[in-house]
């Protein structure tokens, strides 16, 4: 199966215009020279990835959507790319890389054997550095598997198309695509696909996926801590810990679901 056979299912949820499509293949120089600072990187890209593809351009005059461009941001195109990474690759470090590589926003799409991932980078013009562009954070909604979703996917799915995205300009439509990767993480934790359009409610819930992997990475230290305790008090006082996390990961849940306030 072709790369672009395999997240079919994925970009044909975006729905994108056939004016806008481009379906090239992408080679690994463009990334190796824009994209890779370090020997490990460049021997992550040329390792890790087997092919890659950009799907799409989306301009105002291929979608028909203004562009938005200030002193910080350049949204005057998103590009959409698909990448299948190979086994042993590192999918963190080179979805990180690939948006790094890009000059200006991409909606990524990579595949890793039968499960894909959907990224955002929102980014910003580094200070005093030129034409040069910084990544603020990597968006990742992964595990998906295209050709059978979860009922949880399959919402997700049909909540990416370009036409449902808010459509202001090219800058909202990102927006718009990085708050349903977050919904669809949050609905994983709390089990109910939810899209929020209100601005405080959105951050609401970006808070609390922040707060809740904290909480998960500061919970697997303490059961750690408590499994090494050789004496009772100490095993009393960790295990107070940890239920204490645990009512806080519960009132995280609670607030993805927009009734933790």
């Amino acid at each position: 199966m072709t790369e672009v056979a395999a997240t079919d299912p994925i970009i044909s949820a975006l729905d994108l215009p056939p004016g806008a499509r481009l379906d090239m293949r992408v080679p690994k120089k463009a990334l190796l020279e824009q994209g890779a600072p370090t020997t490990t990187d460049k021997r992550a890209i040329q390792d890790g990835i087997e092919e890659m593809q950009w799907i799409a351009a989306l301009k105002p005059n291929t979608v028909a959507i203004p562009a938005f461009v200030d002193e910080g941001r350049n949204y005057s195109e998103i590009a959409v790319l698909s990448a299948t990474l190979r086994p042993e690759a590192r999918s963190a470090r080179l979805t990180e890389l690939i948006h790094r590589a890009i000059p200006y926003p991409v909606l990524l799409i990579t595949l890793s054997g039968a499960r894909a991932a959907v990224s955002v980078a929102p980014k910003r013009a580094a200070q005093n550095e030129g034409n040069k562009v910084v990544v603020e954070r990597v968006v990742i909604a992964g595990e998906i598997d295209p050709d059978a979703p979860t009922a949880m996917e399959q919402s997700f799915l049909e909540s990416m198309a370009l036409a449902q995205q808010p459509a202001r300009d090219l800058s909202t439509v990102y927006d718009g695509w990085l708050v349903r990767i977050e919904a669809l993480n949050a609905a994983r934790v709390s089990g109910q696909f939810i899209l929020a359009n209100e601005a405080d409610r959105i951050d609401r819930r970006r808070a609390a996926l922040e707060e809740h992997a904290r909480l998960l990475r500061e919970i697997a230290q303490l059961r750690a801590q408590a499994g090494r305790a050789k004496q009772i008090s100490q095993r009393v006082d960790l295990n107070q810990k940890i239920k204490a996390v645990e009512a806080a990961i519960d009132r995280a849940k609670r607030s993805m679901l927009g009734d933790g306030e």
